[in-house]
């Protein structure tokens, strides 16, 4: 536990960051990006999983050199870790996601810009450093969508995120008791052109309807097909938990899939993504990369993921907490402690690359 009021330079690990953000963020602004679905079971479930894995090591290996990079559609990047696509930023840091962009560049993370920015995507490409993905909402204006795609690809997203699993918002009711609402001056920036759709505060569920004017229920897979047959970067799904939807998927010629439960913040009591990796892992066989998030926060939680099958990994609420604590130099911070700890992991499992991380390095008895 760190001291009350110290410094980021005290923050030993990504749980400290939580500790900082919450003492500067507002109780509206935390309960916001802290909070889960419904009772939360499946938040709890995405770190329970986790800590259930213990590892395998493997001694008298020598670990003096470590390579970490890999290789995701043709680019290289130097270690596992992304940052996830997170709505408003400047709900922890008056610089946002410009801050986010800043310190994803001095880690040399890649980071993953969610269609409800706080800025618009020209904005935050003018200032990365590193390459940058998209998350895409598919909105009810499909000629607004493909601008939109096309604005990222122009930007220079290297990727499109399609998020599949959010027809509608979860029973988020952190949010719902604080009457979440973003505060003035604060906008999605990427729908300018669309008013009705500044004020966001439909995203927490309310006894009027469950429907959202940012979401769109109507999406289905020949939308999928559409998207891919114009855009020009490789089209992900997030949101993938049901090995059947991944069959379909790869079927459907998409580039990969992000085994995601929305950091429970959609549906509770759904299973952790850890737990429902394997099941995809042997569906997919290899045909498309897999990426995952939910519940990590250690550099063991990266080399668990890894060993289960997944390509990557890719963090959301611990980066938004260092944003809060210390700007871009708290996401920084915490890209480089997570990294710091896989290479840890790495090492004192014997494991010297990424290639050499495989279900051997689990605990399965």
């Amino acid at each position: 536990m760190i001291p009350h009021n110290n410094s980021i330079v005290d923050a030993v690990c990504l749980a400290d960051f939580e500790l900082l953000a919450r003492e500067k963020m507002s109780h509206m602004a935390y309960e916001y990006v802290s909070g889960g679905a419904a009772d939360e079971i499946t938040l709890r479930a995405n770190r329970d999983a986790f800590d259930r894995l213990r590892l395998r090591p493997r001694v008298l290996i020598d670990v003096s050199k470590l390579d970490t990079r890999v290789n995701l559609f043709g680019h290289e990047l130097p270690f596992p870790i992304l940052l996830a696509p997170t709505a408003f930023n400047r709900l922890a840091h008056p610089d946002g996601e410009l801050a986010t962009a800043h310190g994803a560049g001095a880690a040399g993370a890649t980071l993953i810009v969610s269609t409800l920015a706080t800025t618009s995507i020209e904005e935050i490409a003018a200032v990365a450093k590193t390459p940058l993905w998209f998350q895409l909402y598919v909105q009810r204006d499909r000629a607004f969508t493909r601008d939109l795609v096309q604005r990222a690809e122009n930007a220079g997203c290297r990727a499109l995120c399609v998020t599949v699993d959010t027809p509608v918002s979860g029973a988020r009711n952190r949010g719902a008791r604080t009457r979440f609402v973003l505060p003035p001056g604060m906008s999605a920036a990427n729908f300018a052109a669309i008013p009705s759709a500044q004020s966001a505060d439909d995203l927490i569920l309310h006894e009027q309807s469950i429907y959202s004017t940012l979401l769109d229920p109507t999406l289905t897979w020949k939308d999928i097909d559409w998207l891919i047959a114009f855009a020009r970067v490789p089209v992900l799904l997030k949101g993938i938990l049901n090995a059947d939807d991944a069959e379909q998927a790869v079927r459907a010629g998409v580039a990969g899939l992000i085994v995601s439960n929305h950091g429970a913040r959609n549906l509770d009591t759904l299973p952790a993504t850890m737990d429902a990796l394997p099941e995809i892992v042997a569906r997919v066989a290899g045909r498309v990369p897999l990426l995952l998030d939910g519940g990590i926060r250690r550099g063991t939680d990266v080399l668990k993921a890894i060993a289960a099958g997944a390509k990557a990994v890719l963090i959301g609420r611990p980066y938004l907490y260092g944003l809060a604590a210390a700007g871009a130099g708290g996401v920084t911070r915490v890209v480089n402690i997570l990294r710091r700890e896989f290479e840890m992991a790495m090492a004192l499992t014997g494991r010297t690359t990424i290639a050499s991380i495989d279900r051997s390095v689990l605990w399965e008895k």
